[in-house]
Parts: C-alpha cells; structure tokens; sequence
C-alpha cells in the first residue's frame, strides 16, 4: 500500500520554514550593518591600489590625481597599477578581494568590450560596484581645411552629394571616436568611410596632411592644430556646449537633434565590497574633485570633472550599454 502524502501540510510547513529563514535574515541585519559600519570605521589598514590602463592616459591622469588626493584623508598610501587596455585590468579586479584595497578608474572600454567580444571574463553589471562617475569628454568634430564646409549642416549636405567620398579617420575598432562616427553616420544619414588607423598619432598625421577629410577626436589632440588653422573645428559631441571648448556649437543643435558621445571615466570597486566602504571612497574622491585648481586643470586638457554618485555611474553605463549596443550591432562592428 502506497503512503498517501498530505501536500496541504507539506506546503504550511514550507511556509512556516520560510518565515523562519526570512525571520533570521531580518533580525540578522542589524548586526551586519554593525559589522559592516565598524569595518569601515577600521578601513584602511594598509595601501590601495587603483588599477588603470596604460602610463599617460586619460584614466590614467585622472587616477594619479585622485591617489594623490585621497591618501591624506585615508592615512594610507593610494598608488596606481598601470596594466594597459584590454580586459586585463577590468578582470583582475573583478576577481580581487571586495576589501577597499583594490580599485579600477577605467573609461567607456570597460562596457564596450563585451559588446564587441564573443566572449569577455567579467560582468559590468554584476562583478562591478561604482564608487564615482570621475570625468565626461567630450570630442570634435574636425574637418581639414580643405573641405569647402563651416558647419555640420553644411557637412551633412555635402556627404549626402557625394555618398561613401568622404573618410574620417579613427583608430582602434570599437574606440569612442570610431562609435562616435558610426553614430553620426546611422543619425545623420550620411555614408562616409572610416579609414583605420593602428593610432592617434597616423590618423592625426594623415588628417593634417589632408589624406582623410574628417574625425572625431579627442580635443586636446586637436586643440593646437584648430588654432593654428591646419585643421577646422565644426563642433562638439555633448548634449551641451562644453565649457573647455567655448564658442563651438553642439552637434545636436547643429542639425542632428539628440545626437551625443562622450568619453566617461568611472571608478569602480569588485562588486563584493561593504556599502560603507564604498560610501567613504566616493565622499574622499568627490571631495578631491570639487578642488577649483583641479577642475580647471583638467577642464584645459577638455576635460570635464563631475564626482557623479555610484547611482549616476550605474545608470549611464546601463544607458551607454543601450545606445551603443544598438549602434554596434547596427554597424556589424566586432573586433577582429
């Protein structure tokens, strides 16, 4: 005779067993914010390091300033591990100790990747804690000389009158100032072609010597070249006009309503890391970069410094992860 099973209790005694663990889990959480306050009260006990891409880079720059910055009110060392660009610094500390020890400043790279690689060893979204949205840049718009235009509507006439004639210059394959164009180009309905180069340095040469006609650059790469008149600035990427760049009209108010691209650097935590030591990183980073000297140091580079909160940092990536995915995908653009 089989035994018969009453699943009417079976199931009250389930719930009966969930509101005990959901019980212990409540009444547990007051000690794990004790915990948790009093760890970061302790915190730090020996250095930090902050993880970056390579020596002399945009993050790079901005990771020696916030180390310098921070060290004093932290009473610990802060130094900065330069271990180039790729997924090598985003990896190494996804898989570090969430402790506060081991932090990542790294740009729009660090989500980009995955969306151009099949496969990529971390999850911006999930191996990731933001601490600070540092920095936004954004690039121009450059046309040689040469070029018989003044402005981007002017620009956008003349590339629809000679469809797949006209090339911008960009450097590596899923760089901003490659996704940059693509944007312009699916916004704007033009057909240019991208010439690639192995780096700035060739692209800006072959622009000024007028082989490429166009890009979409950095500015402080551009910025004696406009002035000396080698090369035509039209306008800037931003939603809004850039106070590093004054008297250049927005793309978006210059015939491509709601068009914006901009570098963004962050900095970032291993996603295991205790809210309150994420709290006292981004209150000492903020408070470096509302230092007048360093905001207008940088803002001389084309640099605009923002201290945005970790909520702000997550919910760009979440918005750049949209746009761009759409924009790669779009473009079939995937690295080789």
């Amino acid at each position: 005779m089989q035994a018969r099973i009453d699943f009417r209790r079976f199931a009250l005694a389930g719930v009966r067993m969930l509101r005990i663990q959901a019980w212990t889990i409540v009444t547990a959480c007051p000690a794990l914010i004790v915990f948790s306050a009093a760890w970061a009260q302790s915190y730090p006990t020996k250095p930090i390091r902050i993880m970056t891409s390579e020596v002399g880079g945009g993050a790079d720059v901005l990771a020696r300033t916030i180390a310098r910055g921070i060290s004093g009110p932290l009473g610990q060392q802060v130094f900065v591990d330069n271990r180039g660009g790729g997924v090598i610094p985003g990896e190494t500390i996804a898989k570090s100790p969430g402790d506060g020890y081991n932090l990542l400043m790294n740009g729009g790279t660090l989500w980009f990747l995955p969306l151009l690689r099949a496969e990529v060893p971390y999850n911006v979204q999930r191996d990731f804690a933001p601490i600070a949205w540092i920095s936004t840049s954004p690039a121009i718009l450059v046309v040689h000389p040469s070029l018989p235009v003044k402005s981007v509507r002017e620009l956008i006439a003349l590339a629809k009158a000679r469809p797949g004639e006209l090339n911008y210059a960009s450097a590596a394959t899923g760089s901003i100032n490659h996704l940059t164009a693509e944007l312009f180009k699916s916004m704007a309905r033009v057909n240019i072609t991208r010439i690639a180069y192995k780096g700035t340095g060739p692209a800006l040469n072959d622009l000024i010597g007028g082989q490429v006609q166009l890009s979409f650059s950095a500015g402080a790469a551009m910025a004696s070249h406009i002035k000396t008149g080698r090369l035509r600035a039209l306008a800037v990427t931003s939603a809004q006009p850039s106070p590093a760049y004054p008297g250049l009209p927005t793309i978006a108010a210059s015939g491509v309503p709601g068009y914006e691209a901009v570098s963004v650097v962050g900095m970032f935590a291993p996603a295991r890391t205790p809210p309150a030591i994420i709290a006292r990183l981004h209150q000492e980073t903020a408070k470096v970069l509302t230092e007048p000297e360093i905001r207008e140091r940088f803002l001389n580079a084309g640099v605009e410094v923002v201290g945005g909160t970790p909520e702000q940092l997550a919910s760009l990536i979440s918005t750049d992860i949209a746009r761009w995915s759409k924009v790669i995908k779009d473009a079939g653009i995937h690295e080789d």
